[in-house]
């Protein structure tokens, strides 16, 4: 019984291990153009920095830091977020987006969770000085990007953070 059970076993796994799989590359795909426009897709490479990216990538724009298990916004988090706001409004055709980041304490869940409510809080605040929705973006990194590994104090607060990019 035990042995026709696993030679059973062994016959749906190669079953399902030989199953085709259709793949298609997206480096060359192109649609229609409309409007005498190429639609063709960028299979250009996204950059990455390991050691996680900060405000640096955008001259103008501070990263904003927050509180221990905090993603309420302080007076000194919402002066960095008015500075960057102006920034933005003087800079109408620049994109950005808001990467949200947590110290290495706490599950990857619980800090992409919290860093997800960071960028958000950053970026509601963002619109509501006046910037378009449109031109920010949200993502977070949890504590996946950070800008010190040590595990003290001064690490940690260097690692809760909001920060802004160019938006790809």
């Amino acid at each position: 019984m035990v042995r026709k059970l696993a030679l059973g076993l062994v016959a749906c796994a190669l079953v399902a291990g030989c199953k085709s799989k259709q793949t298609q590359s997206n480096e060359n795909i192109e649609t229609a153009p409309t409007g005498g426009q190429s639609t063709a897709i960028d299979s250009s490479p996204l950059s990455f920095d390991p050691m996680g990216s900060d405000s640096g990538k955008i001259s103008g724009l501070v990263t904003v830091h927050f509180g221990y298990d905090k993603a309420s916004l302080d007076s000194s988090a919402k002066k960095d977020i008015a500075a960057n706001a102006d920034w933005m409004k003087k800079n109408p055709g620049v994109k950005v987006q808001i990467e949200g980041h947590c110290d290495n304490r706490g599950t990857i869940e619980y800090n992409v969770a919290l860093g997800e409510r960071r960028a958000n809080a950053v970026k509601s605040y963002m619109v509501s000085l006046g910037v378009a929705a449109d031109r920010l973006s949200t993502i977070s990194y949890g504590k996946e990007k950070p800008l010190d590994t040590a595990d003290n104090e001064a690490a940690w607060a260097k690692n809760r953070r909001a920060n802004f990019v160019p938006a790809q």
